[in-house]
């Protein structure tokens, strides 16, 4: 008797359902091998709103399953494992965000993609790793801004704009496992490679790289360079991609503890299971999405080029 694979029932039952899998750079290498797109959160839920399936499996954690809800209410959206959370999006409620909202009533809020359909539902504008500058800049000069919740983040953004900010003491727990001995010992082995890391690493660690980029900017880079060697600061999933994508390169982890829990929690039976049973669904309510969108819009005026958003 023929035992269909894990894979091929997947890819089947993804027909059957009219389904896309999303699958973030962190996941381990055989969910990244299904995936009909991988990238970064943001660019995976943009990117399934403009295909005509009618679910999205979301390969991640559950803020990025809730974003692509954001963008896509119409659609069936399931995350494979629903304790696949993100401790940095936990680290501040809506509660927390309307305090300092009350303490600084005057200024903007931005927001960061890693966190909760409620509070990108309670900030001004939305931003990602690799355009949170942009979004700072396009604040006027006398406005308060209220970043939250990576405190990292939102550093890096204050010292490249020279703004004062607001920050919240959010962080990921992944991304400071990186010190600056490890960009050292990495740097003394490999003397010829560049090195890149997260703006989510600390302030020591990011003066230590050669580039501080997102993930997708991390695989722009990767093939773009004309070095052959790369020391990469962030969780340490993203090395697969690199590889398959950049063969005869070769790129070592900043730090090996760098792996996230939750991004690992995901498995091809998760997946099967998921779609077999269309579980388990994520559905922001329409009056927190609507909310939560024009947050997300008003980012992507900016970057586009718009006019000045700025409530």
């Amino acid at each position: 008797m023929v035992i269909d694979s894990i894979e091929s029932r997947i890819m089947a039952l993804k027909k059957q359902r009219n389904a896309v899998i999303l699958v973030h750079n962190y996941q381990i290498p055989e969910v990244q091998n299904i995936a009909d797109y991988i990238g970064d959160s943001l660019e995976l839920s943009r990117l399934a709103a403009d295909t005509e399936a009618e679910v999205i499996v979301f390969c991640g954690v559950h803020f990025m399953a809730e974003t692509a809800s954001i963008l896509s209410p119409q659609k069936t959206v399931l995350i494979p494992d629903k304790d696949a959370g993100c401790p940095m999006a936990d680290m501040i409620t809506v509660e927390q965000l309307n305090g300092l909202k009350e303490a600084y009533p005057d200024a903007v809020v931005i927001c960061y993609v890693n966190s909760s359909a409620d509070v990108k539902a309670a900030s001004d504008y939305c931003c990602t790793s690799a355009n949170a500058v942009d979004i700072v800049r396009a604040v006027p000069e006398d406005r308060d801004i209220i970043f939250v919740p990576d405190k990292y983040l939102g550093r890096y953004v204050a010292a490249e704009t020279g703004r004062d900010i607001v920050l919240w003491n959010g962080y990921c727990p992944t991304h400071v496992r990186i010190t600056e001995s490890d960009i050292v010992r990495q740097k003394e082995a490999h003397p010829d490679a560049l090195v890149m890391v997260h703006p989510e690493c600390s302030g020591p660690v990011c003066a230590l790289a050669d580039e501080i980029l997102s993930t997708g900017g991390m695989c722009r880079i990767a093939g773009s360079a004309e070095v052959e060697e790369f020391i990469v600061g962030t969780e340490i999933g993203i090395v697969y991609r690199l590889e398959q994508e950049n063969p005869g390169k070769r790129f070592y982890p900043a730090a090996e503890l760098a792996t996230c829990p939750n991004m690992k929690r995901t498995t091809l039976e998760k997946v099967l299971w998921s779609l077999e049973d269309m579980q388990f669904e994520v559905k922001v309510p329409e009056e927190v999405r609507i909310k939560a969108l024009r947050a997300v819009d008003r980012m992507i005026e900016v970057i586009a080029g718009g006019v000045d958003t700025t409530p």
